[in-house]
């Protein structure tokens, strides 16, 4: 059996505007790990549609976790970043979807990352999971449309309209993909509230969960 240690991961689900970026970058800082959330995703798509030589030619000796992912994904399956690298149009959404699961897989199989979002907790959930630790980040929703209202520096109003829309598109991601209730809280080992703990908080929680397993 593999070393639950060497291939253990955190996945992090979270309500909009309760932090859970950054209880994730907290996390991956404390244990030495690396997040894998939106933006990093597409920036390995966007490595994996140009040409296999070109992604290994921008690394230096030590490739980066991102490169590595990249060079798997654009050997093994080629024709799937295709659309992702094409400028004349987007990407349909199962295009999307696949490549995103592709990534996260990817990164879960090699250990050491903290994964954000994107249903990761649903794609990578199995009966009996020792190398996972499922976390959701939440908070009252009047806390979290007073912090997305002082981030966009928005009324409260449209705060209130963009936490409620932000979340539901997420629940209806996790739904339509995974057939699962996100905020389920029976999907996670862990649910930590940032009103009351804080992001420090919150993340302290998550790594001695973490370390208690024997990780980090």
């Amino acid at each position: 059996r593999r070393d639950a240690a060497l291939m253990a991961y955190v996945t992090v689900s979270r309500q909009f505007g309760a932090g859970g970026s950054e209880v994730a970058r907290r996390v991956a800082a404390q244990l030495g790990w690396t997040v894998v959330d939106n933006e990093f995703i597409g920036a390995v798509a966007a490595r994996a549609g140009v040409p296999v030589e070109a992604v290994a030619a921008h690394e230096e000796r030590v490739p980066s976790l991102m490169a590595r992912l990249a060079l798997a994904l654009a050997v093994s399956s080629p024709e799937m970043f295709v659309p992702l690298a094409a400028t004349g149009g987007e990407p349909d959404e199962a295009t999307l979807v696949a490549v995103t699961e592709r990534v996260i897989r990817e990164a879960a199989a090699g250990g050491h990352v903290v994964l954000v979002g994107r249903g990761a907790q649903a794609l990578l959930a199995t009966p009996a999971e020792r190398e996972a630790l499922h976390v959701y980040v939440t908070a009252p929703r009047a806390v979290r449309v007073g912090v997305v209202a002082q981030r966009l520096g928005v009324p409260e109003a449209e705060a209130a309209r963009t936490v409620d829309t932000t979340d539901a598109d997420r629940d209806r991601y996790v739904q339509r993909n995974y057939h699962r209730h996100r905020a389920d809280a029976a999907n996670y080992h862990l649910v930590v509230n940032t009103a009351l703990l804080g992001y420090d908080g919150a993340a302290d929680l998550v790594v001695a969960a973490a370390r208690r397993l024997g990780w980090g």
